[in-house]
Formats: C-alpha cells, sequence, structure tokens
C-alpha cells in the first residue's frame, strides 16, 4: 500500500514547518504534489492532506465506522477527556450527539442574544479608545464571559470569579507556545516540565467542575434554568440515561476549548479584515444601526473561510480504505484541509481576497466552506458560534469607530491548535458621538 507523495524530509523537519509556518507549508505542498499528500507528524504518524472538494465529500459521507474521527481527534485527549463527543466514535458518539444538540436549537439561541450582546458592550465599556489595541485578548474576554455566563449559567459573584480563574489558567495552559512539547514523552523535563503544570492547573479545574456539578444537579431551580450546563444535566437518552459527571464534565471542558479560543479568534480576524475593508465595515455598521444582518453574516462567513482558526479536520482509517487511487493502510489519518480548499480558486475566485459579497451571491457550499468540519461529525456550536460572533460584532461597531493601526495585513501565527493574528488583531477604536444601545 503506497501513501500519496509528500516531502522526504524528516520528520522533525516537518513538524518544524507545520507549526511555525503552516499555512505556506500546505500551499508548497499542494503546488508541488496537487490535491492529495502525505505529511509525517509526530503523535500522528502518517496524515494524509485532502483539498479536493470530491475526495472530501467521499470522506465525511463514508462509514464512521471505517473512518473514525475521534480516534482521528486523539491527541485532545489529556484536555477535553476519553467522553468527549470530539473523542467518541460509533453508537457512543450518537448519543452524546442526540443529547446535546437541543440545547443548541435555533430558538435557544435567540433567547441568548440579550446576554450575549450585553456581555459584549459591557466588554467594549473597558476598552481603550483613541490607541491600538489587540482585538484577540479583548474578544477572548468577552467569549469566556460567554462560555461562563451563557453556556455555564453562572451568575455574577464569588462562584463566577473562582471558575474564571482557573478557566483562564487552562486556556493560558492549553494555548502555551510551549504546547507542542506535549509531543514527547511525558514529563521530559521533571518537575518543571510544561506538562506536568499543565495537568496540576487541568486538576484544579476538575475538581472545581465536579463541585458546580454536583450543585447544579441538586439546583431546586434545575427544571427552569435555560443555561446549556443546567440542560445538559437534565437531558436523557432513550434509555432514560442522563450524562454521568464525568461525560458532563467532559462536554463542558469540550464546550470551554472548542468554543472559546475559536470564537475569539474568528472575531479577532474579523475586525483585522474589516478596517482594511472600509465599505464591507461602513455595511456591518449600517446593520448594527438598522438590525439588519445579511451583509454582517457573510463577513462572518467570509473571515472563516479566509482566516479560518482551524485548518484541518481528521480522520483515522480503522481498515484499509481507498481514496483518490490510493489504498490507504489501517491507522493513516485522513486530513480534508479547511485551510487549502477555502483558497481554490476555481471555487473561490480571487481567493485570497476579503470579500464578504461572494456569500450573498451564492451561499456556502457543504464540502467547500468548512470551518466547522462535515458530515455527521460536523461541530454542535457552529450556529451557536456564527451567532454569538454577529451579536458581537454588532455591540462592538454601535459603541466604536475602528480604523486600522497601521502596517498591512497581519501575518498568521500559530497559537496551539488555532491559526491567530500575528500582532494580536491590532486596531484604533475611538468612541462613537452618542452611541446607542438597542435590544439584540
Amino acid at each position: 500500500m503506497a501513501l500519496p507523495q509528500g516531502p522526504d524530509a524528516s520528520v522533525a523537519w516537518q513538524t518544524a514547518a507545520w507549526i511555525t509556518r503552516p499555512g505556506p507549508f500546505m500551499e508548497r505542498c499542494r503546488r508541488r504534489y496537487g490535491d492529495v499528500f502525505t505529511l509525517h507528524l509526530p503523535a500522528t504518524g502518517n496524515v494524509v492532506f485532502l483539498s479536493d472538494p470530491d475526495a472530501i465529500k467521499q470522506v465525511f459521507t463514508a462509514s464512521p465506522d471505517v473512518l473514525r474521527a475521534g480516534e482521528g481527534n486523539a491527541a485532545l485527549e489529556p484536555v477535553l477527556g476519553k467522553r468527549s463527543l470530539l473523542l467518541l466514535d460509533g453508537q457512543d458518539h450518537l448519543r452524546h450527539r442526540r443529547l446535546m444538540l437541543p440545547s443548541f436549537h435555533g430558538e435557544r439561541l435567540r433567547g441568548y442574544g440579550d446576554l450575549m450582546r450585553q456581555i459584549a458592550l459591557d466588554e467594549v465599556d473597558t476598552w481603550p479608545r483613541g490607541r491600538p489595541t489587540r482585538m484577540q485578548p479583548r474578544m477572548q474576554a468577552i467569549t469566556l464571559e460567554i462560555i461562563l455566563r451563557v453556556v455555564f449559567g453562572l451568575e455574577r459573584g464569588a462562584q463566577l470569579e473562582y471558575m474564571r480563574e482557573r478557566l483562564v489558567a487552562l486556556i493560558d495552559a492549553a494555548t502555551s507556545p510551549l504546547g507542542f512539547l506535549r509531543l514527547l514523552p511525558r514529563n521530559p523535563f521533571g518537575p518543571l516540565s510544561p506538562e506536568r503544570r499543565f495537568e496540576e492547573t487541568l486538576a484544579a479545574v476538575d475538581r472545581a467542575l465536579f463541585e458546580e456539578i454536583r450543585a447544579r444537579r441538586a439546583a431546586p431551580d434545575l427544571a427552569e434554568r435555560d443555561d446549556i450546563f443546567s440542560l445538559l444535566a437534565q437531558a436523557r437518552d432513550d434509555e432514560g440515561e442522563p450524562l454521568t459527571d464525568r461525560e458532563l464534565r467532559d462536554e463542558l471542558i469540550t464546550l470551554l476549548i472548542a468554543g472559546h479560543e475559536t470564537t475569539a479568534t474568528g472575531l479577532a480576524w474579523a475586525c483585522e479584515r474589516l478596517v482594511r475593508a472600509p465599505e464591507a465595515l461602513a455595511r456591518v455598521e449600517a446593520e448594527a444601526a438598522s438590525g439588519e444582518t445579511e451583509y454582517t453574516d457573510a463577513v462572518v462567513t467570509e473571515t472563516l473561510r479566509l482566516r479560518q482558526p482551524i485548518p484541518v479536520v481528521a480522520r483515522k482509517c480503522a481498515e484499509p480504505y481507498e481514496l483518490m487511487g490510493h489504498t490507504l493502510p489501517a491507522g493513516t489519518v485522513i486530513a480534508p484541509c479547511i485551510y487549502l480548499v477555502h483558497r481554490r480558486p476555481d471555487v473561490y475566485p480571487d481567493p485570497y481576497r476579503f470579500r464578504p459579497e461572494r456569500f450573498i451571491e451564492r451561499p456556502p457550499e457543504t464540502y467547500t466552506w468548512l470551518p466547522f468540519g462535515g458530515g455527521i461529525r460536523r461541530c454542535i456550536g457552529a450556529r451557536f458560534a456564527t451567532y454569538e460572533m454577529r451579536v458581537v460584532l454588532h455591540a462592538v461597531v454601535e459603541q466604536l469607530r475602528l480604523t486600522a493601526s497601521g502596517g498591512g495585513a497581519e501575518p498568521v501565527r500559530r497559537r496551539s491548535i488555532v491559526l491567530a493574528p500575528g500582532r494580536g488583531g491590532r486596531v484604533v477604536a475611538a468612541p462613537r458621538e452618542a452611541p446607542t444601545r438597542r435590544a439584540a
């Protein structure tokens, strides 16, 4: 069984290129080897990258017993836990997905809008005026607060501060530039190992979460609560069984890690793109004032096309698998490449240009717009994330006039598993005259 061609450089060289300059590295490989090529990376081994939409459709519609997404995400287990939706396959995955889906129904999302908006407005009030500020940490503060209050259902007070402190420490550890050292043998540096410090931070979060799970299950008003944590605590499967405390913990951590960093990064990129496209920014401002959303939704879609936070998704072959004329051996990881598909000129004319209008002219298609993956493994929080991005962008531009802070487009920098603005998404925020605060 011959794998598709790919670089013949050492694993160390390929790993360094993948970590430090993933975009240019993937584009060089596609130019040289075409729409399917193989990289050799630690922890995952042979990884076959795909950027052909037909091949990606084949992968996303293949039997989940043959191409396993949970096994493809196994590297995330130390953070998310074994019972995370992202790591489960087969019937376990279907059970968790059915239990979680009602919490992300469209009607429920609209019910979260006012709180999301108020959280964004409160944070915007603290931003510096008239000088460059980095959008990445500003948006992280907003999305974390939304996780704490909309997803976890925590009220302002000591418990919220207690949980925020521990979750911030976990996020900082999980997104550390040294995070790739977890691919090395465990604790290679003894008590000074970043891995050991990460495990201690995670243990503190687990203690806080399990304590909150016990309290939430015993809360007398549980049935009246509509936050996602409480809805999951009440959910029952076809046999009438709830999620266990361990399963609930793993899903809450998954919602935190998958929903906080990626959404904050998408929002930072949206601001970075908009200040360099004044006409687009003016249209978003006009929609924020009028309550319309069509163009803002297109901005969100185009941002996630051109500056997608996650560059690939993964499936692991449980048995030999035929793909594009190759028989891939069992154990091979197949990686539909979001980054490369989103830059195909035959799908997106002038693909490197930020042009939200393209998604008003033609809605995104299933196998060529992939920021949330695809198939039965498409991100369960996709609608939550895009709705959140729209609400936050409108709240920001209603209160502030954003301009570029100088210099050209920001480079892409890896921040753990996400691709973030290299200078943090720097913009200048000036106050508007008599800003208004309308309902979401």
